[in-house]
């Protein structure tokens, strides 16, 4: 029988990318998500047995994200599950620079299994699949840390890293940190997204308190309010502010640039009204 992978999140700008670059190279997955069946949800824990039978190895993507207080312990109860359903192997995504990630991460390497963890920067892609596409169709975006400088990475990169952990054995056991080749500023890549279109996008700052605020006013759920006031407010303080060699460690390569990014995403349609 062919081993499976299980992959968390399979509809997210990772797990998506996880589980086609698995098939092409003929390994059998299960993606899970809400919606799937069988159903896997973070916030209900006894749907998750069912949905690892059968798997030897996982793709762990945390909703909404490892920096919110409820993940340490789903993590934890992750683990205890996996151990009994016969997985051997997680690959945990994680994020650079938050103290409830980090924690997390400590839960999967203490846990006696094979284990990888993916420590990933900011996704370029958060300007064309994530919550920076309305801003940017509508050619003004508004936010908090302007000029902070941020290695941001393409979700392309951290998808192979990933899959690099999950079929070659040397990897086990290590932590890829996955960032971009270059610091950029949010108004950076603003501009950088605006050239790749040839369109003008004005770039506003403006504090934390009322980016929340026009996110609760759009409707955004309370979870991921908080989550932008934590990473906007906390984590984007200049900590990231440098480069890691991740991308490099795992595939032998360099990672990809957000010119070369936002010139793809426009020639594949992302900014198309």
């Amino acid at each position: 029988m062919t081993a499976t992978t299980l992959i968390i999140g399979a509809k997210g700008k990772t797990g998506r990318r996880v589980e086609s670059l698995l098939q092409a190279k003929g390994i059998s997955t299960r993606g899970v998500s809400r919606s799937s069946s069988p159903a896997f949800d973070w916030l209900k824990p006894d749907t998750w047995l069912e949905a690892m039978q059968g798997c030897e190895s996982a793709y762990v993507t945390y909703q909404p994200d490892l920096a919110v207080p409820a993940a340490k312990q789903h993590i934890a109860e992750f683990i205890v599950q996996a151990k009994k359903a016969g997985i051997k192997h997680l690959v945990l995504l994680s994020g650079r620079g938050e103290q409830g990630a980090e924690q997390a991460e400590q839960q999967l390497i203490n846990s006696g299994l094979k284990w990888n963890v993916v420590r990933a920067s900011w996704f370029s892609q958060n300007f064309s699949e994530g919550f920076l596409i309305e801003s940017v169709l509508a050619g003004q975006v508004a936010l908090p840390a302007a000029d902070v400088l941020e290695p941001f990475v393409d979700v392309d990169d951290i998808a192979e890293v990933a899959v690099a952990c999950l079929t070659k054995p040397a990897l086990g056991n290590t932590l890829f940190e996955v960032t971009g080749p270059e610091l950029l500023t949010l108004r950076d890549c603003v501009t950088q997204v605006a050239q790749a279109q040839n369109k003008p996008i004005e770039f506003i700052e403006i504090s934390v308190s009322q980016f929340v605020e026009a996110l609760k006013k759009q409707g955004m759920p309370a979870d991921m309010l908080w989550l932008m006031k934590e990473l906007f407010g906390s984590v984007m303080d200049g900590r990231n502010s440098h480069l890691c060699k991740g991308v490099e460690q795992a595939l032998g390569r360099k990672p990809k640039s957000f010119s070369s990014y936002a010139a793809e995403a426009h020639a594949a349609g992302a900014w198309q009204v």
